[in-house]
């Protein structure tokens, strides 16, 4: 992350200085420089992908409209959709590691065991095999465990890692817990109310894994709606090219591709939604 923010850091610094100086000699090459610094990784992938078999993607699309920017003479276009799209790209990395992280803290709620009071004996075993109605010990600094009432004791929790609220709750006798909260003191004998398969945290742990699995209505169109648009702009920019002077009047093959390579650079940035 850190050394693709620096290579468009200095892209974006050959960028605007080509802009601003007038040589025209100098300025077509500090725009192929940031065009490299920011898109080479970019064309790159797209020609591995090449040679994998799979050729219609995004990669393809900015490779060939950036470039093509080039050939018309719109360099700045190529580089500055090259540079905005790599820029969204690191963002959105960012916001997925960020993510990750956040769930990976999260799956730190599920308790690893729980004290059941049996036959007067205070036994350790694994949550999942705790029964409804069997009383719980939480001892200060445990995590509840299971889903359960208060039956003897008094404590304050923890319940940051659930609701998020930072100040800690209050349970007495008959106060209800919920699993993943953390007793900061004192000791609670609690009466479990529901099994782990249906605890707070075993719930809350469900929706984070089959999050990814579970897309809305709108992320499931765009899917589908990328999987067609890439092609179906490449072959119209190619009839683009070539229909138009083998059947209008006076129409040569280089206006049409310069058409063509313009309606492509028109189109990438669709495909970024």
């Amino acid at each position: 992350m850190k050394k693709l923010l620096w290579r468009l850091i200095i892209s974006a610094i050959f960028f605007v200085s080509a802009i601003i100086i007038n040589d025209s000699q100098l300025k077509l090459i500090m725009y192929i420089i940031s065009y490299i610094l920011a898109g080479g990784d970019v064309v790159k992938r797209a020609i591995e992908n090449i040679k994998n078999g799979q050729v219609f993607d995004e990669n393809f699309l900015m490779s060939v409209a950036s470039i093509g920017a080039f050939f018309i003479g719109e360099a700045p276009e190529g580089v500055g959709v090259m540079l905005f799209y790599q820029i969204g790209e690191m963002l959105q990395s960012y916001a997925v590691g960020q993510s990750r992280r956040s769930i990976s803290s999260l799956m730190d709620i599920r308790p690893d065991y729980a004290n059941v009071l049996r036959n007067g004996e205070v036994l350790t075993i694994p949550p999942e095999e705790v029964e409804i109605g069997e009383i719980i010990v939480i001892k200060a600094g445990e995590r509840v465990p299971l889903d359960g009432i208060v039956v003897e004791g008094n404590s304050m929790l923890d319940t940051s890692a659930l609701t998020g609220e930072s100040l800690p709750r209050e349970v007495i006798t008959g106060s209800e817990l919920l699993s993943g909260c953390i007793n900061m003191n004192g000791l609670l004998n609690a009466k479990v109310t529901k099994s782990y398969s249906e605890s707070t945290v075993n719930k809350i742990l469900e929706l984070v894994e089959n999050a990814s699995s579970r897309k809305s209505k709108s992320e499931k169109f765009i899917t589908r709606f990328a999987r067609v648009y890439t092609p179906v702009v490449v072959v119209i920019a190619v009839v683009l090219a070539i229909i138009p002077p083998l059947i209008i009047k006076d129409a040569t093959f280089n206006e049409w591709i310069y058409r063509s390579l313009a309606f492509l650079v028109v189109s990438c940035p669709c495909a970024l939604v």
